[in-house]
């Protein structure tokens, strides 16, 4: 039903990063559900649900569920999770627009297209004259099949997702743009041949800075409502892991246009993608940091970056930090974040603080890519039921303390090494399980290198085993001559 002054618009979804390379399973168990006003936490811009100042608009939160990135998602815990947005979503119906509020790179066992599943499903319930806005990661995956189920798209334009807010608010806008104007939104989509890793792509630096800051200025131009620039899932072994555009307006001229442009500008810089910063291996980063006069260097261990749907648990590169003399005779210190092991964590809470202990830490979840790793290590201070990790231990080994936790669990602001009693500064070195550095971590770090380690998420792309991503794609295949970038118009 369509109200002359009060629109009714329902927002859900389902956000995950999947890496397909992954060995683990992510379950219901992985997943924070959010219900009817819990949502709200999601979108500080709505106080009390009154959105821009309009009380005309009734807004429907219906199921909202996110889970820290991991493995392929098993069918089961899908199924419920889906059935249950659908449940609430026919509670409220009808609707005159909704917010699918999704990653873009979700992965179901058993299903390619995850996100098309769900919007597919989404779409059968609220009929075709409802108008639905997509607001996404830039590390998404976008079908042609998934552009064919939404209306109207919108991604984030910086990496790291300094934007997430705002991009979800961009969202709302848009879509009370369509309704207010009764806009059906022509939708021009390209895929572009390209699947590269996020740390090759921020848009920090360039290419990446210039080609997602030019976006707000696209989406400014006459007939055109919004552009959008994927860089794609890279760890998704699936058909529609690719970079894409969308471009939404009321020119089909227009659309094509901007998105032919955007595309052509991202494919003839594919080559200048390059780590923001400076890379090696977990050797060279590690004496790298102890030669630097200015500290402390944080150190990404980027395989297994749980952020990225790494398992977290590999203990490569803590066990190269150990073998450092530097951190058996005192001369230098760092702090290692984290290693999820449940088993190491009762032990040391069995233990006690200021006691020793024979552990075998990490290898457990990821026997793929680590094997435990045997140390004596003295239990420094133990945290009982963080929110995310669960019991936290936190040991020293010479001079690194190693900080591990009961479940999975990223490490992107200082408080979380301050309140284990860390400060991260004092430390020569900050080793954590990340990628390009989330902006506190940046604030402190006075030098940063990238360790390529490996792990469900190996920055080293030509040698995963992909079977199933259409082929060519750069950097798989060097050598793919000019590809079609026309653009199609989804109907």
């Amino acid at each position: 039903m369509t109200h002359t002054e009060k629109y009714r618009i329902g927002i859900g979804g389902i956000a995950i990063e999947s890496s397909t390379f992954s060995p683990l399973t992510s379950t219901l168990d992985n997943f924070t559900i959010l219900s009817g006003d819990e949502l709200s936490q999601r979108y500080p811009f709505m106080a009390d649900w009154v959105f821009d100042g309009r009380t005309d608009i009734t807004w429907m939160p219906c199921m909202h569920a996110k889970a820290i990135p991991g493995g392929p998602v098993d069918r089961a815990s899908y199924s419920q999770m889906k059935q249950r947005l659908l449940g609430r979503i026919a509670d409220v119906l009808p609707l005159d627009g909704f917010y699918l509020d999704i990653h873009g790179a979700m992965n179901v066992v058993t299903i390619d297209d995850a996100e098309t599943d769900l919007a597919s499903a989404i779409r059968g319930l609220v009929g075709k004259d409802c108008v639905i806005v997509a607001g996404m990661d830039l590390h998404g995956n976008v079908s042609r099949e998934l552009v064919e189920q939404v209306d109207i798209f919108t991604a984030y334009r910086l990496a790291p997702h300094d934007d997430a807010i705002e991009t979800r608010e961009r969202a709302c806008h848009l879509l009370l743009r369509c309704l207010d104007a009764n806009i059906r939104p022509i939708k021009a989509w390209v895929r572009i041949p390209v699947i590269l890793p996020g740390e090759r792509t921020s848009t920090l630096v360039e290419p990446g800075k210039s080609i997602f800051g030019a976006l707000e200025k696209h989406s400014s131009a006459d007939g055109v409502l919004d552009a959008s620039l994927w860089v794609g899932y890279v760890w998704a072994d699936e058909p529609r892991s690719s970079a894409s555009v969308v471009v939404t307006g009321t020119d089909a001229a227009t659309v094509s246009c901007t998105a032919e442009t955007i595309a052509r500008q991202y494919w003839r810089a594919r080559e200048r993608f390059v780590f923001g910063t400076p890379v090696g291996d977990a050797e060279w980063c590690i004496r790298s940091a102890l030669d630097s006069v200015d500290t402390p260097v944080v150190i990404s261990d980027s395989g297994d970056n749980p952020t990225a749907g790494g398992v977290g648990d590999v203990p490569f590169f803590l066990e190269k930090l150990l073998a450092f003399r530097e951190f058996s005779t005192d001369a230098a210190s760092a702090v290692f974040a984290s290693i999820p092991d449940a088993a190491a964590v009762a032990a040391c809470f069995s233990s006690g603080t200021d006691t020793g202990l024979d552990l075998k830490i990490g290898g457990k979840l990821d026997p793929v890519n680590g094997r435990p790793l045997a140390v004596h290590a003295v239990v420094e201070s133990l945290h009982p039921g963080d929110t995310v990790g669960g019991d936290i231990a936190v040991i020293r080994i010479g001079s690194v303390r190693v900080i591990i936790t009961s479940k999975r669990k990223p490490f992107h602001f200082r408080h979380d090494f301050t309140r284990l009693g860390i400060t991260p500064e004092e430390h020569t070195i900050v080793a954590v399980k990340i990628g390009y550095l989330e902006p506190e971590l940046r604030a402190f770090a006075k030098q940063a290198f990238l360790a390529l380690t490996p792990g469900a998420v190996n920055q080293d792309i030509p040698s995963l085993s992909y079977t199933r991503v259409l082929r060519p794609v750069f950097p798989l295949d060097r050598e793919l001559g000019e590809p079609d970038l026309s653009a199609v118009i989804v109907t």
